[in-house]
């Protein structure tokens, strides 16, 4: 199949059932949030256009549901990070102060890929595009980053028991 019958096999699929798929969505989330869950069932209809069935409309809900299903995820892990939100690391807050002060303490690739993971949600797969690296790339400095992590956690959690700021002793008070 050629780009222009795509396009048009894409367009009829649109014409036929974006009001139903619209319609949907829109019993389960508000109108803004429906059309742009629309938009990203026709793109992957698009993508996967040669996986549509001759009998269509089913296809598109389950695609749908999924599509709200991973967008329902999604905000959840954003409202459960928002709640943590606070105080500010390298332009990027953070409410637990333990969590900021061991983020602090990470350079900046590292921070990069651990935050692309819990805070933007990514798959490995999606953070090698966002970093134009392959994927076993991603999963060594993921693994490396969640270490040096953990044992910065540990570094912050032993200071603030024994009562170190990090300062010289003379400077503390």
């Amino acid at each position: 199949m050629d780009e222009i019958q795509r396009r048009l096999l894409l367009e009829r699929l649109f014409y036929a059932h974006a009001g139903a798929v619209r319609a949907y969505a829109r019993r389960r989330i508000d109108a803004a949030a429906a059309d742009d869950t629309v938009s990203e069932v026709f793109a992957i209809a698009w993508r996967r256009l040669d996986d549509v069935p001759d009998e269509p409309l089913p296809w598109l809900l389950g695609c749908t549901r999924r599509v709200l299903a991973h967008q329902h995820r999604r905000a959840r892990r954003d409202m459960a990070l928002a709640s943590r939100l606070g105080t500010a690391v390298s332009g990027v807050a953070i409410a637990d102060a333990v969590l900021g002060s061991a983020l602090a303490q990470l350079n900046d690739r590292d921070r990069e890929i651990l935050l692309l993971i819990a805070w933007e949600g990514l798959e490995p797969a999606q953070v090698a595009a966002v970093l134009g690296c392959s994927r076993n790339a991603v999963a060594v400095r993921l693994h490396r980053a969640r270490r040096r992590l953990a044992a910065a956690l540990n570094r912050v959690a032993v200071s603030e028991r024994s009562g170190d700021t990090g300062l010289p002793a003379e400077e503390a008070c």
